[in-house]
């Protein structure tokens, strides 16, 4: 699967949106990608995961544990690990700190992979990474559906591996460009929700 195929199937669902969003980091696109409307159609997110999957095992062979960040981490996780017959697990914030909860572990021998959504900045992915390192996990790289900073974002030292790698625009609030500065800022993520 390739990056055209896998925006085709956002923008089959009406999830790849065009206008002033507010992303989970606090920078500001013309596009969004509203995965949940994507995540809410399970034989699009079977092959959009199995197809991550796929690459994952390409690149790093066996897999034992996949990891998923909360909120947006928990589907693609869980799907990807089903495709790749290991065991699904995420993190969490607890007072605002990245764990692992609800009786989770990792042994040191584990094989473990981080699965997100969508990385724009990579904060989700250190944050997790961090949860995982201080569990004594062995993580050997990190995943994800949609790569929005097209191989720049800090995931923690960890090998990527995207399912697309896109570039789309995106600004500091304080520096738009005045055709978005005209439109009216729309938060559609789920960062910060209380």
């Amino acid at each position: 699967m390739k990056t055209e195929d896998v925006l085709d199937e956002f923008r089959k669902v009406g999830a790849l949106l065009e206008g002033h969003f507010i992303l989970s980091s606090g920078r500001r696109s013309p596009v969004f990608l509203q995965k949940a409307l994507v995540f809410s159609h399970p034989k699009t997110t079977e092959r959009l995961c199995a197809a991550l999957a796929r690459k994952l095992e390409a690149e790093f062979g066996r897999i034992d544990v996949v990891v998923g960040p909360a909120v947006g981490g928990l589907i693609p996780g869980y799907e990807t690990a089903r495709a790749l017959g290991c065991r699904s697990i995420y993190t969490e914030r607890e007072g605002g700190v990245m764990s692992l909860r609800r009786g989770f572990t990792v042994e040191p021998t584990d094989r473990v992979v981080i699965v997100e959504d969508i990385v724009t900045t990579g904060i989700s992915m250190r944050e997790t990474l961090e949860a995982l390192k201080t569990a004594g996990a062995n993580v050997i790289g990190a995943a994800c559906v949609v790569d929005r900073a097209n191989g720049k974002a800090d995931v923690g030292g960890l090998k990527l591996v995207s399912l697309a790698a896109v570039d789309f625009p995106d600004y500091d609030a304080n520096d738009l460009p005045p055709e978005l500065a005209k439109l009216p800022a729309i938060k559609p993520g789920s960062r910060g929700l209380k």
